[in-house]
């Protein structure tokens, strides 16, 4: 039996350094490749006209190069579509990544996403480190867009990051690590040399403290962020404090997936452009053009997901929210899959009870 507490209390991120490094490569075996793609069918068979549409989703389909071609463009007519009044400045943001990596015009998302984040309010020193995590993706979306434009931008939210005293968040740093590392390639020419002294610190921050939670099995945090942290560090310009093996990391993941760790279509979109050898930097670089609309065949016995038996995690919810008029202390128990993100755990107390929303 599983204890998870959710505490609705501010969540804390910090950063902290090193310089241009030697990469190590990995690659997914010919006998395992059954298992990505095993994955990859999983994620692409979420995608229903039922289903509220995933942009992350539909991000790596495009990275890893989809198999289901009609649930690819269900997913990007519906993100096309979607009203940007209803999405966060990270919805936002990955809206416009995905309709980009589907060679997609996203019109005036781009402009209203550079409006939010230019009213983007500077964080407090001890801010919650999902603070950092939207205007993380806002930041790249921007880069990838119009890097000219989002120089300042992302020059005051690297700066915000950097005076920051919350503890460090996996999530976060690596989101933040694709975004500054975008913006350090591609600062404009006859920009102030100071844009690149202050990304690089940043940067150096960053993978300092994404490289000392590399585990001995190659594990980054825990297996549900190593997927952002392996595009992170596979990208940086600055070397990890501690040694990364790649492949290891690719061989203990590859297992994780064995065992059944990964059947959340969330979880499966930010590992699977990694085993794919793609990060959220290659979006601009996706082919749409008619000669090179080159399909992956489908596997014909893609590896199927273990089936177990569930665990119980005991569920308890605590709102202590400032300014919110329901205080309550809620505990239930709830059956999900063995591996299940905390995601799942959320949605399945809904659907048992209303009050956890």
């Amino acid at each position: 039996m599983t204890w998870f507490t959710l505490h609705i209390l501010p969540l804390l991120w910090a950063a902290a350094g090193t310089s241009t490094w030697t990469r190590s490569s990995c690659s997914v075996p010919l006998a395992q490749q059954s298992l990505v793609d095993g994955i990859q069918v999983l994620m692409e068979n979420s995608v229903t006209s039922s289903a509220h549409p995933n942009p992350s989703v539909l991000i790596a389909m495009n990275l890893a190069g989809a198999y289901n071609v009609e649930a690819q463009k269900l997913l990007t007519d519906k993100l096309m579509a979607s009203d940007t009044a209803d999405l966060t400045i990270g919805q936002l943001a990955l809206t416009i990544m995905a309709l980009n990596s589907s060679c997609k015009d996203p019109g005036n998302k781009v402009s209203i996403l550079q409006r939010q984040m230019e009213t983007w309010p500077p964080s407090s020193p001890d801010a919650p480190a999902p603070t950092f995590y939207g205007p993380s993706l806002a930041v790249l979306a921007l880069c990838q867009e119009n890097p000219k434009t989002a120089l300042p931008i992302a020059a005051r939210f690297a700066k915000i990051l950097r005076f920051s005293s919350s503890p460090f968040n996996m999530d976060t740093g690596a989101m933040a690590t694709l975004a500054l590392t975008c913006m350090y390639n591609k600062i404009p020419e006859g920009s102030e040399e100071g844009y690149r002294i202050l990304f690089s610190q940043v940067l150096e921050e960053a993978v300092k403290n994404i490289s000392l939670r590399i585990k001995d099995n190659g594990i980054i945090g825990n297996i549900y962020s190593t997927g952002l942290a392996m595009q992170a560090l596979s990208v940086t310009p600055k070397q990890p404090n501690k040694e990364w093996n790649c492949q290891k990391t690719t061989d203990t993941i590859l297992t994780e997936i064995k065992h059944g760790k990964f059947h959340n279509p969330m979880s499966i979109a930010q590992i699977l452009p990694s085993l794919k050898g793609k990060t959220y930097l290659d979006v601009p670089h996706v082919s749409c053009s008619p000669g090179h609309e080159v399909q992956p065949t489908l596997p014909n016995q893609p590896s199927p997901v273990p089936t177990t038996a569930p665990i119980t995690v005991v569920y308890t919810i605590n709102n202590q929210l400032r300014g919110v008029e329901l205080f309550f202390n809620e505990t239930m128990d709830v059956s999900v899959k063995p591996g299940s993100v905390l995601l799942v755990v959320l949605e399945e107390a809904q659907r048992r009870n209303s009050m956890f929303k």
